[in-house]
């Protein structure tokens, strides 16, 4: 029988609760939609309170809950069920010292590279990592929290919108490795400092590294030294990655082509050739990014390289399908989780270097807190848009507004106030052998085009290609 996740004194030795009913878990949910059968339901405080939920999740197969009132059913009672949580994860990290730990952040492509690290962890050996996108306060002690005791490598992505925010999630996780995709002017409204404030913020994730720690930095980001800097002050050892030879990884090659990318370089000097089943540009550093935490990480090369070559694009974040219509099929490229300057410039010339039979066609929503330089950041995208060749451009929102009025006639498809309103738009003028592009903040709801384009498929009502 597998040796639990956590036994109930387990859980309050570690929080300083109290046992109320003997059980063990097997997991960590602090959600009952997503409940399996021996979980411990931590009843955290929210737009509802969770002790509002223990009974539904206990119905659900939760063997345990983590409450600070009294609930009927097994469970560990705690002043704080948040700081209980935050106690748990760290906890789970202490009882398992020879695990090495990885933790990534940046302003675009942080959740991709986490999941490509993770993949090639897996081959490696016991392994543990973040789901999704937790990469919050809440997520990144839940992640800790569900760590088997046994676990070799984990790997944690850790996000932010202010500043302050990733130095104590840094502190927890206590990474032997960090990596920082890259910086550019994402939720700059949240710092009245501007791009050097994000920067500042996303530095912090170097408070937590262990002694001798490695940091993986973009050197061909223009806050490449400031954030060596800093992390040289934190006592790290830096390892670069971009186009210049000094780097520890290069990125000679980039050739994009249908469904993946080829992909040369030199690891430390040692020449590489690989490929992908990613086409966008954006991969090119993120491979050297994932080569050099695995490395970190104590996972050969050969296995980096293999995963790195089998890892699919996610959903949102680049994943493609053909959608079969009357006459034929077109390309959808779903790039609708997120969006923000850097992202979107790179999705477009991507998109620009591809070939197509018919035309290229992108939908864009409104890329989301970008402060004041807002309307300049979206109408600026005109040009990016023209390099690409982009035959039609739709776009929604307010913001995008403003590159709807910056682009001319002959490249404009259709514009309206939301998305919702806008995907019968697109949705109508696609065609057999189109390239077509969703991409934009999910706050600005661009997935609801890409469900109406994926709702043509002829074959199935909608199924995936």
């Amino acid at each position: 029988m597998a040796e639990p996740l956590w036994t109930a004194a387990e859980i309050a030795a570690a929080t300083g609760g109290t046992v109320r009913g003997d059980f063990t878990a097997g997991g960590v949910s602090i959600d009952t939609r997503s409940i399996e059968p021996g979980d411990l339901f931590v009843a955290l405080a929210g737009v509802r309170d969770g002790h509002e939920f223990v009974a539904q999740a206990l119905a659900a197969g939760a063997s345990g809950a983590l409450v600070s009132q009294a609930v009927d059913g097994p469970g560990v009672l705690v002043a704080d069920t948040f700081k209980a949580l935050e106690a748990l994860g760290e906890a789970a990290r202490l009882r398992a010292p020879q695990a090495r730990r990885g933790a990534v952040t940046g302003s675009v492509g942080k959740t991709s590279v986490t999941q490509a690290i993770r993949a090639g962890l897996e081959r490696a050996g016991r392994s543990h990592s973040s789901v999704k996108s937790y990469n919050n306060h809440i997520g990144v002690p839940l992640t800790l929290a569900r760590m088997p005791r046994d676990t070799e490598r984990a790997v944690f992505e850790i996000g932010m919108n202010h500043a302050d925010e990733i130095t104590p999630l840094s502190q927890m996780v206590r990474p032997h490795a960090v990596a920082i995709t890259t910086v550019g002017p994402v939720h700059v409204e949240n710092f009245p400092d501007g791009e050097i404030g994000v920067a500042r913020a996303k530095a912090e994730i170097f408070s937590g590294l262990e002694p001798g720690g490695i940091a993986v930095l973009n050197a061909d980001n223009p806050w490449f030294e400031f954030l060596k800097d800093e992390a040289h002050k934190a006592g790290a050892h830096v390892c670069s990655f971009g186009r210049a030879e000094a780097c520890d990884a290069q990125l000679v090659d980039f050739e994009p082509y249908p469904g993946g990318a080829r992909v040369k370089a030199r690891l430390h000097g040692k020449a590489l050739d690989f490929t992908l089943l990613q086409s966008g540009f954006h991969w090119g550093p993120n491979s050297m990014a994932v080569l050099l935490m695995l490395e970190a990480l104590d996972v050969t090369l050969d296995d980096s390289l293999a995963s790195l070559g089998a890892f699919h694009p996610l959903e949102g974040r680049g994943a493609e399908r053909e959608i079969a219509i009357a006459g034929g099929a077109f390309t959808l490229v779903d790039e609708s989780y997120n969006a923000n300057p850097v992202s979107m410039q790179a999705a477009i010339a991507t998109l620009g270097a591809r070939a197509t039979k018919g035309r290229r066609i992108v939908a864009l929503t409104d890329m989301l807190e970008l402060g004041a330089d807002s309307p300049r950041y979206h109408a600026e995208l005109a040009e990016p848009l023209a390099a690409a060749a982009i035959d039609r451009v739709y776009c929604a929102g307010p913001y995008m507004k403003s590159l709807w009025d910056a682009l001319p006639s002959t490249r404009r498809g259709g514009y309206a106030d939301t998305a919702a309103e806008l995907a019968p738009q697109v949705a109508r003028d696609v065609e057999p052998g189109d390239l077509v592009m969703v991409k934009g903040s999910n706050g600005s709801k661009a997935g609801a085009v890409t469900a109406a384009l994926k709702a043509l498929d002829v074959r199935s009502a909608g199924a995936s290609a």
